[in-house]
């Protein structure tokens, strides 16, 4: 069974069609990438997911079928956009959050020692949401959402206004929560954050899906035919070898289609040359990302000419 289940799902408002044609299914236990740029259709899936708008078409499973008021109390969301109440403290904000859930205050109290101190908010508990930095309130979002111990987390742009120390402790929250078996369906356009996080993605552009699987079999089915290398010394001139360019402190070698990189490999061993790094090139997923969609602007702009 899986967590979540979206088939052929659309949404318009007026005649804005946000959403013409999603589908994607997100494993018990993973973290799940749903991507794309700014209007892509993310957010108003997210929302047909959780039963914030009714789809026009197309079906949605939750937890093993329909949204109800008892499953969302077993979901953890977080809005790109910031929902803690701004004119309260925010302690008594996240104990208002946790009852909405159900859970008692007498639990409340016990996790969100923990929570904040984790934060570094306990300093804070006592302060309104509006005089926290944005960072805090970012962090204070995130315990909001994790107060109730969700078995499904949605995570819309999760890492937004975090300095590199907070950000690294958000990930190894979300790879602990992956580990207890919570499934986690982040959406961001930060794409290295879902490089080191997300083991499939689904990429979303103009409301419709344009890649979907996991990231290694993507970032395969982009791959030049070329390898990286690094080494000590120089590196000669190679049999096959169409270019080089410098990357990283080392080269990327470009082949002809009658080499492969094995042979590649073979030569530099023969030549006496010690290698520090040989892998096979594959595109980062910022590369693939411009490069698709790109080419779904080019064929939009060429049917309609």
């Amino acid at each position: 069974m899986y967590s979540v289940e979206v088939s052929h799902i659309a949404k318009a408002f007026g005649s804005n069609q946000a959403v013409k044609d999603v589908s994607f299914q997100v494993r018990p236990g993973e973290i799940f990438g749903l991507l794309g740029p700014n209007g892509a259709g993310k957010t108003t899936s997210i929302r047909m997911l959780l039963d914030i708008f009714k789809p026009d078409a197309g079906e949605i499973a939750v937890l093993g079928g329909g949204i109800t008021e008892e499953k969302k109390n077993r979901i953890g969301y977080m809005p790109e956009e910031r929902g803690m109440y701004q004119d309260i403290p925010l302690e008594r904000c996240l104990v208002y959050f946790g009852q909405l859930k159900g859970l008692t205050k007498s639990e409340i109290d016990h996790r969100l020692e923990g929570w904040l101190g984790m934060f570094d908010l306990s300093a804070h508990r006592k302060k309104k949401v509006k005089e926290l930095s944005k960072g805090m309130q970012q962090k204070a979002q995130i315990i909001a959402t994790l107060l109730h111990e969700p078995e499904l987390i949605i995570i819309d742009e999760p890492f937004t206004a975090l300095d590199p120390v907070n950000t690294q402790m958000i990930k190894d929250l979300l790879i602990s929560q992956r580990d207890k078996g919570v499934t986690i369906l982040m959406s961001t356009h930060q794409m290295h954050q879902v490089e080191e996080l997300c083991d499939r993605i689904l990429l979303v552009h103009k409301g419709e899906d344009l890649l979907y699987g996991k990231l290694a079999d993507i970032r395969k089915q982009f791959a030049s035919h070329a390898v990286q290398v690094r080494a000590s010394g120089q590196i000669p001139e190679l049999k096959g070898i169409t270019g080089r360019e410098p990357v990283n402190g080392g080269w990327m070698l470009r082949l002809d289609a009658e080499i492969t990189p094995q042979d590649v490999l073979t030569q530099l061993v023969n030549a006496h040359v010690i290698v520090d790094q040989f892998e096979i090139a594959e595109p980062s997923l910022d590369q693939i990302f411009i490069e698709v969609v790109a080419e779904e602007n080019a064929d939009a702009i060429s049917e309609a000419s």
